[in-house]
């Protein structure tokens, strides 16, 4: 656990500072997921949340993965015993008894995961509020107490309970994409299940970004995936991509983000530029007729161009009143 002042006390960064970056208006909370694994899902997490804290932002990552390791690229302890998201899901642990520094930046904390996480589907089954327990333990107080304004959440590769339980605490999904054969296998269906939550459990989920990952420029098999990603998901798609990295790689073996490891590396130098990115252009949220993906302003104000036209010439949509209803059932059984 850590204590908040003492964590303030704390000596100098690992990570070197890096120009400060303005603070979200409100604590932005994004899942990190694709059900394709290999794709620089976890690696993806931490090195955003480190890009973050460099630039004087307060960031947490919650890891939701068994196998930690998230934990692990981060520096914190997660051995069996562990107080960690296990014991939080539970109800076994508030989150500051989980909550630990990582040793790399002032800015940056982590509820890790331990093994004990692998058997939490089992149980959750039969707890109360199942699809909620990650939302009922750490919005509110927690958040406001803290005073976080980045959280990210590394999901298992898989649509459990866990995964679940990280899409009905968050407003933001970030979906990482390698820049290699068979890229967007899996895509649509993580598409079709954001699409179920915002209906069923939590009508804020949205698609926010699309970061391509492992480009290799000597290639063209990558410039080929990233025409492909951003013909199919358009302003989401971050203009700044994560090349193929042998320090990416290394550093999660020392317990380091790349930006600790080695933080002149092209790796690290593409993940810093990707978290200003993402932070500086805000929140992309969907407009009508785009689902679950989000698109930026300018795209939303001309698609509302449109439906205004459509509205005076054409007919009303009889599914919206619908849609809506369901969306405010979902929305009051999330609160």
């Amino acid at each position: 656990m850590v204590d908040n002042e003492q964590h303030y006390r704390g000596g100098a960064s690992a990570i070197p500072r890096r120009s400060p970056l303005p603070r979200p208006e409100k604590p932005r909370l994004i899942t990190i997921a694709n059900q394709k694994g290999g794709v620089g899902k976890t690696t993806s997490s931490v090195n955003l949340a480190a890009g973050l804290a460099a630039c004087g932002l307060k960031v947490l990552v919650i890891d939701l993965d068994p196998q930690g390791n998230a934990s692990t690229a981060m520096g914190v302890e997660h051995r069996a015993g562990t107080v960690s998201s296990y014991e939080v899901l539970i109800g076994e642990a508030t989150p500051e008894e989980a909550l630990q520094a990582s040793p790399h930046s002032e800015n940056l904390l982590c509820i890790p995961a331990t093994i004990d996480l692998a058997g939490a589907e089992i149980e959750l089954v039969s707890m109360v509020r199942r699809e909620y327990r990650l939302y009922d333990a750490l919005k509110g107080e927690f958040l406001d107490r803290w005073g976080f304004d980045f959280v990210f959440i590394d999901c298992p590769p898989s649509l459990g309970l866990l995964t679940i339980n990280a899409m009905t605490f968050v407003e933001e999904v970030l979906i990482p994409i390698q820049c290699e054969y068979y890229a967007l296998e899996g895509v649509g269906q993580l598409l079709n299940n954001i699409s179920m939550i915002r209906q069923h459990l939590n009508p804020q989920l949205h698609i926010s970004a699309i970061l391509l990952t492992m480009y290799d420029a000597r290639t063209k098999l990558s410039e080929q995936v990233v025409g492909e990603v951003k013909e199919h998901f358009g302003d989401v798609t971050l203009r700044t991509v994560i090349p193929r990295s042998v320090k990416v790689s290394e550093a999660p073996g020392y317990g380091m983000p790349v930006l600790a490891y080695d933080p002149s590396s092209r790796g690290a130098m593409a993940y810093v530029a990707a978290a200003e990115e993402f932070a500086v252009r805000g929140d992309y949220v969907p407009a009508e007729g785009t689902g679950p993906i989000g698109v930026s302003p300018q795209t939303a104000q001309r698609l509302a161009g449109l439906a205004d036209q459509s509205e005076q010439g054409g007919p009303t949509d009889p599914a919206g009143g619908a849609r809506a209803a369901s969306a405010g059932a979902a929305q009051e059984e999330r609160e």
